[in-house]
């Protein structure tokens, strides 16, 4: 009689895994980690170039000018020794700040802003208004017209309008003398609107441009009911389009009031046609010549940290000032 052999029923149970075993991660945590990775490696990659360009461009040239704004060139034995270069602590700062020149052109800058920036955000924004209301005909003629001017450089159509403002040679004040209009561009009182005009000319067609595209963006059915409800085409552009647009027209402030401050390219070219313009009119002329004429670089380093301090405090300002107003908006609906 053959006997049967026991089967053993802990052979057929499943192996329960042993305390000291690791669990396996499920293979969707660890999909959603290979993608991440993947994200962060995709945003290094992309962003790799902007830091390097930060780097390079902004913050080793504003370190540089920190440490050169501490330092001045000094000559030993009545001026008679050789140059070398000392320690002066904030003798530059304290040289720029009581220097009547340096705060004169502050102040010219300052009118320029008060007279440039509204100029400039209220006709770009009217002129996006009036292409995306449709009255407008050849929009897109129209919109490659006002572009124009911003694509010739800066220093070419300081050189065109320079033309025009020179007596003698200027088609346009021949045609207003022979109407017995006298008109000086570069005069004490005409310069600055001259300065601004310029700027306009080369630059309304770009932020108009910002401005139409934002306009774009903006639902077709919030402007048909404003329609409905009976607003008509400029109470729909003033209350309605406007007011969609906020974080354009306050980018397009900032911007413009940022290379306000950095004003140099007009003034300079206009220098040599008249003497309003000194060769300290701007902040920024004043740096070009303590650093190229008067080869004090230790005080037109001093100079260039007062006018980025300016401007990150204006720029500060004007976005705390609009967050706020914003945010009182926002609370009182």
């Amino acid at each position: 009689m053959t006997s049967a052999t026991p089967v053993s029923v802990a052979a057929d149970a499943p192996a329960r895994p042993s305390p000291s075993t690791p669990a396996t991660a499920p293979p969707a945590a660890t999909g959603r980690r290979s993608a991440r990775r993947r994200e962060l490696g995709a945003c290094g990659v992309l962003m790799t170039p902007f830091f390097v360009l930060l780097v390079t461009v902004f913050l080793i040239p504003v370190a540089t000018a920190v440490y050169l704004s501490f330092f001045s060139d000094d000559q030993p034995g009545l001026g008679f020794g050789p140059e070398r270069t000392v320690f002066a602590g904030i003798r530059n700062y304290a040289a720029v700040l009581a220097d009547p020149t340096f705060l004169g052109g502050l102040g010219v800058v300052a009118l320029y802003c008060l007279v440039y920036i509204p100029l400039m955000v209220i006709g770009a924004l009217v002129l996006a208004l009036l292409l995306d209301s449709g009255v407008v005909r050849l929009r897109g003629t129209v919109q490659l017209a006002l572009f124009l001017p911003h694509a010739v450089p800066g220093i070419i159509a300081a050189l065109i309008w320079l033309y025009l403002y020179t007596p003698g040679i200027s088609p346009v004040i021949d045609l207003l003398g022979r109407a017995d209009i006298t008109v000086d561009f570069l005069g004490v009182h005409t310069v600055l609107p001259s300065i601004v005009n310029i700027a306009l000319w080369s630059n309304l067609g770009y932020n108009m441009i910002v401005f139409y595209a934002a306009l774009q963006a903006v639902p077709r059915e919030v402007i048909e009911a404003s329609v409905v409800d009976g607003a008509g085409p400029v109470r729909t552009a003033l209350q309605v389009k406007a007011p969609l647009v906020r974080s354009s027209i306050v980018m397009v402030a900032m911007f413009t009031l940022i290379f306000a401050l950095q004003l140099f390219t007009e003034p300079m070219l206009l220098s040599q046609s008249t003497p309003m313009i000194n060769s300290r009119f701007s902040p920024s002329m004043y740096i070009y010549d303590a650093a190229f004429t008067r080869n004090n670089y230790g005080l037109a380093a001093a100079a260039s940290v007062v006018l980025l301090l300016c401007t990150i405090a204006l720029s500060y300002g004007v976005t705390r000032w609009t967050n706020r107003s914003q945010a009182a908006e926002e609370g009182a609906r």
